[in-house]
């Protein structure tokens, strides 16, 4: 696996993370009929809190960013991406895992959202995400406490 690191996002990172979301998000959101040039930038630029999200760096270079939004009952794990030529390396789950950790460790259940057909609901069932509920575009999950 590709050495990564996390770093705290920062106000100036919004609008490479907002291109690189686009890129990553495209192929999925086509296939659900769901892609917007716009929307799809502008959904990150309307939720982004630099406080709750970190930037995943390999070699020193932007890679993604994933965000960990607490709420009343669980943390959300949120606007988690990875450039598409680093994605199947193992790193999107250690980032995971990683983050998981802490959760564990303060004894927070996490939720999240993934689009239906997405790979990336494999690696959330392999992480111990259950299916709570799905609609036509996206399949809601939870981790709960063990």
């Amino acid at each position: 696996m590709t050495d990564w690191m996390l770093r705290a996002a920062t106000a100036d990172d919004l609008e490479p993370l907002v291109e690189l979301r686009a890129v990553v998000m495209r192929a999925d959101l086509e296939r659900l009929g769901r892609f917007d040039a716009h929307r799809v930038r502008q959904r990150l630029r309307d939720a982004y809190a630099p406080e709750h999200t970190w930037v995943i760096e390999v070699g020193g270079k932007l890679a993604g960013c994933v965000a960990l939004r607490p709420a009343p009952d669980a943390h959300w794990l949120e606007h988690f991406f990875l450039a598409p030529e680093l994605q199947g390396a193992g790193i999107g789950g250690a980032v995971v895992t990683h983050l998981l950790d802490h959760c564990d460790a303060a004894r927070v259940p996490v939720r999240l959202n993934v689009l239906q057909g997405s790979p990336a609901r494999r690696l959330y069932e392999r992480l111990g995400f259950i299916t709570e509920s799905e609609d036509p575009v996206d399949v809601f999950m939870l981790r709960p406490l063990t």
